[in-house]
């Protein structure tokens, strides 16, 4: 496995925010580096801290290309090698179990609740995102618990970006009899989401109430666009993907059918929104977790 490094930089939660804004538009961004923002305690909201993860030790060109989303006057980086084990797997260990919408969610150190009318859902850290602790996956648990018990009815449905197969196990719990399609660009995914869908109870295959999983890049695949149009489109992911996918799920979403977007912060919110809008889609709801906003569209009919 290489060398995993780290480069963090402390700064107010705008700066932040501002930062991970920046990203977006950073011609020179290496799409490799995977960033992130979070405050350093809880009982101090406004002390932030931004974390980016190299799959090499970063060099000066590195902390240039970090330092210039902060604009002229960066705070300290500080660089740090990271244990020999994936960041992202150290990251989720120990984490504590999360309940979301029907969904209780959590690794195999704890155990399951065992209730009625709660759905169990064992995830263990692994090389891939989205073990239900974030704030945008716990939301999107909520959100399509949400649309169930609003009568949504799913019978073909998609998990962009699935990382864990997370969200896509929650929504054929929640319709288990739609055809199902999950999808990450990331080739690991494929073995971490065959061993959770076991571990879970899920088959995978292509008949309904089975996960079929394909390594794409947004909706480039032949079976991912053959499988459309979709009446339920899930991905969160992050607000700069979602903005340059916005015809591409428009032409995969069904008149009528479900578009759940997460993985932008709340000040990136107005932006997703007007290009989705002009894409087809209007708002059907919205809940904002923490700093983060997860978003429910319907795609127009006739359009």
């Amino acid at each position: 496995m290489p060398d995993s490094w780290k480069l963090s930089a402390f700064a107010p939660k705008g700066k932040v925010q501002a930062a991970l804004l920046a990203q977006e538009d950073s011609p020179d961004w290496d799409w490799g580096v995977v960033l992130s923002g979070s405050e350093v305690a809880e009982d101090k909201p406004d002390d932030w801290v931004l974390e980016a993860y190299f799959p090499r030790k970063p060099g000066k060109a590195d902390h240039t290309m970090v330092a210039a989303l902060f604009g002229p006057k960066p705070p300290k980086l500080a660089a740090e090698k990271l244990p020999d084990a994936d960041w992202v797997t150290l990251s989720q260990q120990g984490v504590e179990p999360i309940r979301a919408g029907r969904f209780h969610v959590h690794t195999p150190d704890f155990p399951p609740l065992g209730q009625p009318g709660v759905r169990d859902l064992a995830i263990p850290a692994s090389q891939a995102f989205g073990t239900g602790q974030h704030a945008t996956t716990s939301g999107c648990l909520a959100m399509l618990t949400a649309m169930r018990q609003r009568g949504v009815v799913v019978r073909n449905l998609a998990d962009i970006g699935t990382g864990t197969g997370l969200l896509a196990f929650a929504a054929l719990d929640l319709w288990p009899g739609a055809v199902a399609t999950a999808s990450d660009i990331d080739p690991v995914c494929t073995g971490v989401v065959e061993d959770n869908a076991a571990a879970n109870g899920f088959a995978l295959g292509p008949r309904r109430g089975e996960l079929t999983m394909v390594i794409a890049d947004g909706m480039a695949d032949p079976l991912l666009m053959a499988r459309g149009p979709y009446d339920l489109l899930i991905a969160n992911i992050l607000a700069g993907p979602l903005v340059e996918l916005a015809r591409d799920f428009a032409d995969a979403t069904a008149p009528g059918g479900q578009l759940l977007l997460a993985g932008l912060l709340e000040t990136q919110e107005a932006r997703v929104r007007q290009t989705y809008r002009t894409a087809g889609f209007r708002l059907r709801a919205r809940l904002v977790n923490g700093d983060w906003s997860i978003l429910w569209l319907v795609k127009r009919r006739g359009r």
